[in-house]
């Protein structure tokens, strides 16, 4: 046995490149869109209820931390969806290549920081 192999990964160490980053940034989007369904759902749920239900959703909507879940599910789906329109791009066979896969990365990052930002500006005002 080699007893130079590591023990324990140290993912510290790894530098992963930014056409990586972006597709583990899309599965964790996926992740927060699949759980946060169950915020907007259980609201669905509450303000079909009846009048009252409809005017508590009317009320916790105005709370921070409501602006803010809800802030982070459309900032989610806003990245999913742009990622997820790179990775239909790959699929077809346009920017597979290292450098334009790199382009398509620094494309998705940006175009997602405008779209999150416009969500942001659109919940909170």
């Amino acid at each position: 046995m080699n007893s130079k192999r590591p023990v324990n990964l140290d993912l510290g160490k790894f530098h992963f490149p930014l056409p990586a980053i972006t597709s583990i940034l899309h599965r964790i989007s996926g992740i927060i869109i699949f759980v946060g369904v169950a915020f907007l759902m259980y609201g669905l749920d509450l303000s079909l209820s009846g009048e009252d239900g409809f005017n508590r959703v009317n009320e916790l909507l105005d709370s921070f931390l409501a602006k803010l879940i809800i802030w982070g599910i459309l900032s989610a789906l806003l990245y999913h969806l742009v990622a997820g329109i790179k990775h239909l791009l790959m699929d077809a066979g346009i920017a597979e290549e290292l450098e334009s896969g790199r382009l398509a990365a620094k494309i998705t990052l940006v175009v997602s920081i405008v779209l999150i930002i416009l969500a942001g500006v659109w919940v909170w005002a």
